[in-house]
């Protein structure tokens, strides 16, 4: 099941998210990052209420948000939970009337599948750096960045 994170989610949204940073595979998240953003994420749940997901849409600007912090619980990948964590991230952002959507990955080949296609990151506005001021891979970062246009991929 997906929906809206609560605040009842941080602590294992936290532990997901920094289970992964510390393999070098996405920014980690404080608690207080996670707080401050918690409106921007969705949870996938099994049916005992376990965290299998997670994944957030940031509004960047009128036209433009941007996919970050999808993480999957490593004994639920493969069971379309990441999948189905863009897809509501989508959904929302077709709901406030955006149409392009991106992100910065090391798993391009999963959004490729989703329907992103690959675009030069000196396109992407300077104010979604930000972030990258905080991580130990700036200023050489490695992702790939992709974008959507939603109206193609819903």
């Amino acid at each position: 099941m997906i929906r809206n994170a609560n605040m009842g989610d941080v602590k294992e949204m936290h532990s997901l998210l920094n289970h992964y940073a510390d393999k070098g595979v996405l920014l980690g998240r404080s608690y207080s990052s996670l707080y401050d953003k918690l409106r921007d994420f969705k949870v996938c749940v099994d049916s005992d209420g376990t965290l299998l997901g997670v994944c957030a849409l940031n509004i960047i600007w009128e036209d433009l948000a941007e996919i970050r912090s999808l993480a999957v619980r490593e004994g639920a990948q493969g069971q379309k939970v990441g999948q189905e964590l863009v897809r509501a991230c989508l959904e929302e952002a077709e709901h406030f009337d955006i149409n392009k959507v991106f992100t910065l990955t090391y798993q391009a080949g999963f959004f490729r599948k989703q329907g992103f296609k690959d675009i030069d990151k000196s396109k992407l506005p300077h104010k979604i750096w930000s972030d990258c001021l905080n991580c130990t891979k700036f200023p050489d970062c490695d992702e790939e960045a992709l974008q959507c246009i939603v109206s193609d991929v819903l």
